[in-house]
């Protein structure tokens, strides 16, 4: 366990009394907790830190985390905030300033150039374990935030007298708060133990994610080619050299990582061929764009299901995060709306203070959910609308869809404004 000096946490006699108790300490549970104690209104508040896991793996040279997040210049500011992106940019962000994406199908392509918006990149392309120590790292520097570390929640219940949400922790400390956020991923514990109930569909997709190395350089672009079995996605990774002196002609730039959408049936195959079979069908499918693939690390797989809470909010308890809603990775913004949702609740939470309103009001947590579901919601259509467009394989869809893209190619006003509001600008 790893808490701050107060309360004290050891007394299993008592319920131990917080403002604020957030389950989950990943991407979202840990930039809402620091994204709350960096703030001034924020500093009295008492914030307890609930996280079953460990610490996140550490990646070094040239081993990177198969799990990696597309981060938005939205995103980018919210972690400058709490003072994380210093430290998540020292260890190892890749930024990516052009996006390829063609139809598999046909001619269509469009291209998207950071400079096209007078930026310096369009995003970052970051490991997840990076993320998650660098706000670890800052979330411990906050001496409000008690970080309760292996823990897990078994049971909840409501102490309608305190007006207050108790959660009782396997080791039978109890915690109480008149404000319970669930951050605790897609499988959530406190939703289960809310009852608060999904709407979700399998899209009989599955990813296989995995870095690899390719021969020609990745040329700081995100690339994703749509074939009639799912989009298939290369994202820039770069490692230091032996003699990297902070220096980008240092860097080696031929590894990216890979999320392939395939139909679930043709998964297996894929996942028993060796690492040469793997590498060779990867580079077809990928039509060479960066030379052979070259090398291959260990393969992971799971399958795509799509998830969104009837409500993200009830009586002293709001999800966040992937426990409200997950989508389809096409589009790399599951964590992105993850954090416009942290930067949500912080503007509610503020505003309470400042009012001097509970933190157990439902006007508050109504006031959340209205924000963020709205746009969520658009954002799941959205994916679902590209998913189901691509795979459609009559003519007349190929055409139509390839015709688009050529169009909107040709548009410069109209990119800038898809780009502008991918990017959280």
């Amino acid at each position: 366990m790893t808490a701050s000096p107060s309360p004290d946490t050891h007394d299993l006699d008592k319920v131990i009394d917080f403002d604020v108790i957030i389950v989950g300490a990943g991407l979202v549970g840990s930039a809402m907790a620091c994204a709350l104690a960096a703030d001034k209104a924020g500093e009295s508040l008492r914030i307890a830190v609930v996280e079953a896991g460990g610490e996140p793996a550490v990646f070094e040279g040239e081993n990177f985390d198969p799990r990696v997040v597309a981060l938005t210049q939205a995103s980018q500011k919210l972690l400058s905030r709490v003072g994380a992106w210093p430290l998540i940019v020292a260890e190892r962000a890749c930024p990516y300033t052009d996006m390829d994406v063609w139809d598999a199908d046909g001619t269509g392509s469009i291209h998207f150039d950071s400079h096209e918006v007078q930026q310096y990149s369009l995003g970052h392309i970051v490991e997840n374990s990076v993320v998650t120590r660098a706000l670890l790292t800052r979330l411990r520097a906050y001496p409000q935030i008690t970080l309760l570390q292996p823990a897990k929640v078994s049971s909840l219940y409501r102490d309608d007298d305190n007006d207050k949400q108790c959660v009782l922790l396997d080791d039978d400390r109890k915690l109480s708060a008149p404000l319970l956020l669930a951050a605790d991923g897609a499988n959530s514990k406190v939703r289960e133990l809310a009852n608060m109930s999904t709407r979700e569909w399998n899209y009989g997709h599955d990813a296989i994610v995995t870095t690899v190395q390719t021969e020609k350089p990745h040329q700081h672009t995100a690339w994703q080619r749509f074939l009639s079995t799912g989009p298939l996605a290369f994202l820039p990774l770069h490692a230091e050299t032996a003699d990297h002196q902070s220096s980008t002609d240092k860097l080696n730039t031929h590894y990216s990582s890979i999320v392939w959408s395939l139909q679930s049936d043709r998964v297996p195959e894929l996942m028993a061929l060796d690492d040469d079979g793997f590498a060779k069908a990867l580079s077809q499918a990928f039509e060479h764009r960066l030379g052979e693939v070259v090398q291959v690390s260990k393969r992971f797989s799971f399958p795509l299901r799509q998830r969104h809470a009837v409500d993200y909010v009830q009586q002293s308890i709001a999800l966040l995060g992937d426990a409200a809603h997950t989508i389809h990775p096409l589009a790399g913004q599951g964590v992105n709306l993850g954090f416009l949702d942290v930067c949500a609740m912080r503007d509610e939470i503020l505003r309470a203070q400042a009012r001097q309103l509970p933190l157990s009001d439902m006007s508050i947590l109504k006031r959340y959910q209205r924000s963020r579901k709205t746009n969520n919601l658009a954002m799941m259509t959205m994916m679902e609308g590209f998913k189901r467009l691509f795979a459609a394989n009559h003519l007349p869809t190929r055409w139509l869809r390839n015709e688009g893209m050529r169009t909107l190619d040709g548009l410069p006003a109209l990119k800038k404004l898809v780009v502008k509001q991918a990017m959280g600008l």
